[in-house]
């Protein structure tokens, strides 16, 4: 019987084994992008602020149509329409989740008048790949903004609470197929973070990983995948379509438009971690060029053209800056590293 034609509460076919070689792809995906991209940032770094208010680069370390692409095109617009920064062009830099943009940037070292997206999956990025570079080579500016993840089945699927798919789940640890984003990624991890605490062993996890939340459905639909994770902004619509079921959300606070979509907070379990996306420049710009940089990142953040971007995405508002943005991007870090650990990759 073909997947797609399985029965309600018939568990999707576990994935053929394969061995991904994420390592063999990265240092690939790193030479070419170097080559592409050596003469693009070979330009002299700005130096005062009307030089930035002039011209900024805006790394999105993934490709077109994805999450931090999204984020930074959000940003250029409103850099733009607000008349903070004259000229803002957004380069993406694809791969190993986040880290071939990152390595790239960081040889960028002393330009002021570029800046990159950063966030939670670059953190998942840099400890699944063994990244030479870390957050701690740049200079992290921000974090803006949180969305969450959302996990959903199949309207016809026998689950209609996580009660009930952890049940399951728990009696068939490995039969059990989830999809989301790549591995190691902010979704493969809160799923692992629910594993650990239901008493699953994340070694055991039956994982699809996807480019996208759109592959990610298409997958759930088809029938090759009990359960999708993915940005609550890429399957609300579905939700509201009644083609999928929303289990749960790792909001702190149910949505009012939602009222019947727990958190996990609600139901009890202890997964936290969100999907938080922020700014960063390059390591070796001076103090002054960074508090031009802030200054033009917080205005950004202020303006009314970025709140009309939070409501659309349905990002949350998580304004940080100084040595408490530091801090938590080093307990990210940590946190990212030992579920990493905990999924063997």
């Amino acid at each position: 019987m073909s997947p797609s034609h399985r029965h309600a509460g018939e568990k999707a076919a576990a994935p053929p084994d394969r061995t991904i070689g994420i390592g063999t792809v990265a240092f690939a995906l790193i030479a070419i992008v170097s080559i592409a991209t050596a003469s693009y940032f070979s330009v002299r770094a700005a130096g005062t602020d009307d030089d930035l208010r002039s011209n900024l680069t805006y790394i999105a370390p993934a490709g077109v149509g994805g999450g931090w692409d999204s984020f930074a095109r959000e940003g250029q617009q409103a850099m733009r329409s607000e008349g903070i920064v004259n000229n803002v062009q957004v380069v993406n830099i694809p791969g190993a989740g986040g880290t071939i943009g990152l390595s790239n940037f960081v040889t960028t070292s002393g330009q002021a008048n570029t800046i990159m997206a950063t966030g939670a999956a670059m953190t998942g990025g840099i400890a699944t790949n063994d990244s030479q570079y870390t957050l701690e080579d740049v200079r992290p500016i921000a974090r803006i903004a949180e969305d969450y993840n959302a996990f959903i089945v199949k309207a016809d699927a026998p689950w209609n609470t996580m009660e009930e798919f952890v049940e399951a789940w728990k009696a068939d640890p490995k039969g059990m197929v989830w999809t989301g984003g790549s591995v190691g990624s902010i979704d493969h991890l809160v799923i692992a973070q629910l594993a650990i605490d239901v008493g699953i062993d994340p070694n055991d996890l039956t994982f699809i990983p996807k480019a996208g939340g759109g592959e990610s459905v298409q997958s759930l639909m088809a029938g090759t995948a009990d359960i999708a994770v993915t940005g609550f902004n890429e399957v609300g619509d579905q939700i509201d379509a009644g083609r999928v079921k929303g289990l749960a959300i790792t909001a702190p606070e149910r949505f009012d438009d939602y009222p019947d979509l727990p958190t996990f907070k609600d139901l009890g379990y202890a997964v936290d971690l969100v999907n938080w996306r922020g700014i960063v420049a390059a390591p070796g710009v001076s103090d002054e060029e960074f508090a031009s940089l802030e200054q033009i990142v917080t205005e950004s953040r202020d303006s009314a053209s970025w709140k009309d971007s939070l409501e659309r995405n349905r990002w949350e508002d998580s304004f940080l800056t100084g040595p408490e943005l530091i801090d938590f991007i080093r307990e990210d870090q940590a946190k990212a590293r030992e579920l990493v650990k905990e999924l063997g990759l």
